[in-house]
């Protein structure tokens, strides 16, 4: 018999136990401060050098570039790893499900990855590394070593649509699975949120695990209110 295809919808508080903030949040950075959201805005920071200059520094001294796989990541990957067919739709841009261990291809980044950065002019891609050890020696906002164009997180920005196949593929899987866990996600965030609707409406069970209710709870099978670093581990450890 054929192990159920389990889809699992991950929001920022499935990073917030590596010591990430939720800056998207509704008492996230970029709701209280309109300058610091300024510096994650398409417009803004194709306009303004010095945005751009503050971005890197943001993006130089983020939480996020040190930040380690915690247990709710380490147990998707126990999952996959014990043969039931995962796939991760993530909101969050840390990279850190496939660090943990879970194959690139089994990962949809919908709001793209901080692990990049992208030119704006010749859309050429490297490292975000490489981009921060070039800002640490002094350049204040590197400029694009092929074309001189401008350099971006390979991020969707604010005012930025998401990449129409990756929000597709994500579809695909809400429509295919049989299990949809929405993690650490105010399903809130259109489109990622109506993933939870479209997954339930398939006949897939949906389990919602967040502190806080969300607009989906009314659909969802199950909801969990205890913290993910414990929840989801004891979740997919009786799936797998």
């Amino acid at each position: 018999m054929s192990k159920p295809l389990v889809a699992i919808l991950a929001g920022a508080g499935m990073s917030t136990d590596s010591g990430i903030p939720d800056d998207r949040g509704p008492n996230g950075l970029w709701r209280r401060d309109p300058e610091a959201e300024k510096l994650v805005t398409y417009s803004s920071y194709m306009a303004d050098p010095e945005i751009r200059r503050r971005s890197w520094l943001m993006r130089r001294d983020s939480p996020a570039v040190k930040a380690e796989p915690n247990a709710a990541h380490r147990a998707v990957v126990a999952l996959e790893r014990s043969g039931v067919p995962v796939r991760v739709i993530t909101q969050n841009i840390d990279g850190l499900q496939q660090r943990a261990g879970l194959p690139e291809r089994k990962v949809l980044e919908l709001h793209g990855t901080a692990r990049a950065v992208t030119c704006t002019r010749c859309h050429a891609r490297s490292s975000m590394a490489e981009a921060l050890e070039r800002v640490t020696a002094g350049e204040a906002d590197p400029p694009c070593a092929l074309c001189g164009g401008i350099l971006k997180s390979a991020t969707i920005m604010f005012g930025e649509r998401l990449d129409p196949e990756v929000l597709a593929q994500a579809m695909g899987i809400a429509k295919a699975c049989q299990v949809f866990i929405a993690v650490g996600s105010t399903l809130q965030v259109q489109p990622a949120a109506s993933l939870a609707g479209i997954a339930a409406q398939g006949g897939a069970r949906l389990v919602i695990v967040n502190a806080d209710p969300s607009p989906y709870d009314a659909l969802a099978a199950d909801i969990v209110r205890e913290p993910i670093g414990t929840a989801l581990p004891q979740l997919l450890s009786a799936l797998g």
